[in-house]
């Protein structure tokens, strides 16, 4: 294989990624600037080829496992084992899982970095998508036997930790193979089958609500199955001849959770406009079954069903959401405005539901909500393939990029709970509140993309 650095081996301490990544011939440099710095002399690496047709389904199928796996508790499950070892604390469920992304969102940095330098048989994301997914289905089946709320809590973290690795290998899996003129369609499917993912999987979930072990156990085994699917048809080869020095420092540790944003002004703008639009993302998603059910008048066990209903619907309007945002972003070779079509389709829906009181505008702002996040969320994510400060670190920088989301995650739960007492009556929580406030941060977020990255069209 040819070596793209002129450093002495004996004389080097650094860690040198040919090519930036583990990948066949075919393949080429992964996102960001074509020359390349990691601790010496530049990396020139040679130009991305296209992708197959075969590796982006698998790569989909991949995502969508991991997806389904990840939201299904998020959305449902750990809401309705909550809701059974403590009626009416609603708030609960926001302290759970912010306390669980808080965790990840520490440590996914240093798995990031771990990951850019494993020296291993099976190349380096695969042990980290295959070992998260393992450690996920164990997790969920702990949280499903848990009887009090402080070991589902300790279950959660485990079993975030462990998808959101699984996901976050197959983001940076991406990043490796695609080329520039790919990223928007590969940035689509998969983005298709996250937004979809929760859809289909509380439907799996619901099918066996009768026993709470399968509600949990079942989708995290589909998962797991899609991605040993992906990883044993498309194997990601060997890292052992790729990484040539495992060595990490302290130092190296720490900056991998920092970046420059005066060096990389386009990678800072598009981070915070990221991290806004999915503060106001989260605030009108953490609570849904909730919502659903003080809206309509329900129980919380039975939302699962009508959650499934409407999310069945808006199924179409996300996958024509993303699908026409990622192809047609690539072939015009615009980005940056069908974030801002997103971020203002986001507004539209949240408005929307803030004042919703019966099925039909339940079902008029989930459409719209659905369409918004699956056009922003795929091009925004091939704009970030495209702003990555150095490929050769791809897992450092895209778990960087991961902060954007996973901060929000944390934090809208811990806050939203705040929010949604203010006035509230009786047993009624304020969910216009906090509804009208996620479509602020959403446009906000949105236009800080628009108009502040200039690299990007």
């Amino acid at each position: 294989m040819r070596k793209y650095s002129n450093l002495d081996t004996k004389s080097s301490r650094a860690v040198r990624v040919e090519a930036a990544t583990v990948l066949p011939p075919t393949a080429g440099p992964a996102a960001g600037p074509q020359n390349q710095e990691l601790n010496g002399p530049d990396l020139v690496a040679p130009p991305l080829q296209k992708v197959s047709a075969s590796y982006l389904f698998w790569i989909t199928v991949a995502n969508f496992g991991a997806s389904l796996a990840l939201m299904v508790p998020l959305s449902y499950s750990l809401a309705v084992r909550i809701s059974q070892l403590e009626p009416g604390h609603e708030e609960v469920l926001g302290y759970v899982t912010g306390t669980a992304q808080l965790i990840y969102l520490i440590l996914s940095p240093l798995l990031g970095v771990w990951s850019d330098r494993l020296r291993s048989p099976f190349g380096r994301r695969t042990p980290f998508i295959v070992g998260g997914a393992l450690l996920g289905v164990v997790a969920v089946a702990f949280i499903a036997l848990a009887p009090n709320l402080l070991l589902i809590g300790v279950g959660w973290v485990v079993g975030l930790l462990g998808w959101a690795t699984a996901g976050q290998g197959i983001q940076t899996m991406l990043a490796d193979r695609v080329p520039e003129q790919q990223r928007g369609r590969a940035s689509a499917l998969t983005g298709v089958s996250t937004q979809i993912a929760p859809v289909i999987g509380i439907g799996i979930a619901y099918a066996f609500v009768k026993s709470t072990l399968l509600v949990f156990l079942v989708p995290a085994l589909v998962g797991l199955v899609m991605i040993l699917a992906f990883v044993l048809i498309k194997r990601e080869g060997s890292s052992r001849e790729i990484v040539r020095d495992d060595t990490v420092s302290v130092k190296t540790l720490l900056n991998s959770y920092v970046f420059n944003p005066r060096k990389h002004p386009d990678f800072g703008w598009n981070w915070l406009g990221r991290f806004i639009f999915f503060m106001g993302l989260y605030f009108n998603t953490t609570f849904g079954t909730f919502f659903y059910a003080q809206r309509l008048h329900i129980p919380v066990v039975q939302v699962a069903g009508i959650v499934a209903a409407i999310g069945i619907i808006g199924v179409v309007a996300a996958m024509g959401g993303a699908l026409l945002g990622g192809f047609l972003s690539d072939k015009l070779g615009r980005r940056k405005l069908f974030t801002l079509i997103g971020a203002l389709l986001f507004v539209g829906g949240a408005i929307t539901e803030a004042f919703a009181h019966s099925l039909v505008q339940l079902i008029v702002g989930s459409v719209l909500m659905q369409l918004a996040i699956a056009a922003f969320s795929v091009v925004d994510q091939a704009i970030v393939f495209a702003v990555l400060p150095n490929r050769a670190e791809a897992g450092r920088y895209l778990a960087v990029v991961a902060f954007a989301q996973k901060i929000p995650s944390a934090i809208a739960p811990l806050i939203a709970p705040l929010i949604i007492t203010i006035g509230a009556v009786g047993a009624d929580k304020n969910y216009t509140a906090l509804y009208l406030i996620g479509a602020v941060f959403a446009l906000v977020g949105g236009l800080i993309i628009f108009t502040k990255v200039k690299s990007v069209r």
